[in-house]
């Protein structure tokens, strides 16, 4: 007979939860809902007599414990610098990560909101101020524990996990020639980082981990947070055209100048992220596979489709690499 296709996370009943929010002193009223959350798992919990709480469970092995406390201490240096950054709760001993079985799992506080208009000049002016203040706080120190963005874990390591696993034999010769063409070039661009300052960031600065109300905005999801350049947490703000996205980029760096230094230079990085972050989702599709959650809620991942659309794309992002970078205009460039 066949073993039962288990994973880790089938440990997750709602007693389990419900359990682990009551060892940290607090009663749980029954309501558990779970929320849009794939590497880790995340619910609202709903609490006696009190908001509901947000209950956070560490994907095993994915993280260390050292480097979930440095995202921990990241989040309450920004709080302490009156940042809006949604961080952990610190338990009656001061500890953000109780473990619960195999799990590391922390609370937070829940939070409201929608995802900031981009096409809204001042929500992006807000947004440049907002992220610089981050920076400013995160260029104070290094990581000591958490990785940076590379060419090699976000595009080498990527680009052999799904070559050797995934990609249909057909096509294989295509995306071999691309992907070596794509790595060459990412290396010419990025190099080893010695051009660029790496500071500690958000990682994963997309608007839906931008929570907007009553016109401010809360940052969320510090759990992709690592050593890169700057322009990591702004370029994913950017959409549109080419006039478009210069239009945004202006908008953002006139508030990121009144709070810390914008460089110029790092434009020349923003396709080469954006290279490095398909070939990296790929990947995290591919290297999650086993996890039922992913099958079900990915369906269009790993078919014959989804593979010469891939192609297409690293294509396409092959000639963006070789494109002019965007510009400012020479009044915001200090």
């Amino acid at each position: 007979m066949t073993a039962p296709n288990t994973h880790p996370f089938d440990a997750l009943t709602p007693e389990f939860i419900m359990d682990a929010v009551e060892s940290q002193g607090y009663l749980c009223d029954g309501r558990i809902f779970a929320l849009n959350s794939y590497e880790n798992r995340v619910y609202q919990v709903g609490i006696e007599g009190a908001d509901p709480l947000i209950a956070k469970f560490y994907r095993p092995n994915r993280w260390s414990r050292e480097q979930i406390l440095e995202e921990h201490e990241f989040c309450y240096e920004l709080v302490e610098a009156e940042l809006p950054v949604v961080a952990p709760l610190r338990m009656n001993d001061g500890e953000t990560l109780p473990q619960a079985g195999e799990f590391h799992f922390s609370l937070f506080p829940r939070k409201g909101g929608h995802a900031p208009e981009l096409d809204n000049f001042d929500s992006l002016l807000t947004l440049g101020r907002l992220l610089a203040r981050i920076h400013a706080v995160g260029a104070v120190k290094p990581f000591q524990h958490r990785p940076r963005i590379d060419t090699q874990s976000f595009g080498r390591d990527a680009v052999a996990l799904v070559r050797e696993q995934f990609v249909p034999s057909e096509l294989r010769a295509s995306y071999d020639s691309l992907t070596r063409d794509l790595l060459q070039a990412l290396e010419e661009i990025i190099g080893d980082g010695g051009d660029y300052v790496y500071i500690r960031t958000h990682g994963d600065c997309h608007v839906g981990n931008i929570l907007w109300r009553d016109d401010a905005a809360h940052f969320v999801d510090f759990d992709d947070t690592r050593m890169a350049p700057a322009i990591q947490d702004l370029w994913m703000l950017l959409s549109g055209d080419r006039p478009n996205r210069t239009a945004q980029l202006v908008e953002i760096v006139e508030g990121y100048n009144e709070f810390y230094d914008f460089r110029p230079s790092e434009l020349r990085l923003v396709e080469a992220l954006r290279t490095l972050r398909m070939l990296n989702y790929c990947a995290w599709l591919a290297s999650r596979w086993s996890d039922p959650a992913f099958p079900r809620n990915f369906p269009w991942f790993n078919s014959a489709r989804y593979w010469g659309d891939h192609i297409l794309e690293l294509r396409e992002q092959l000639a963006a690499l070789n494109e002019e970078p965007l510009r400012l205009p020479s009044y915001q460039v200090r």
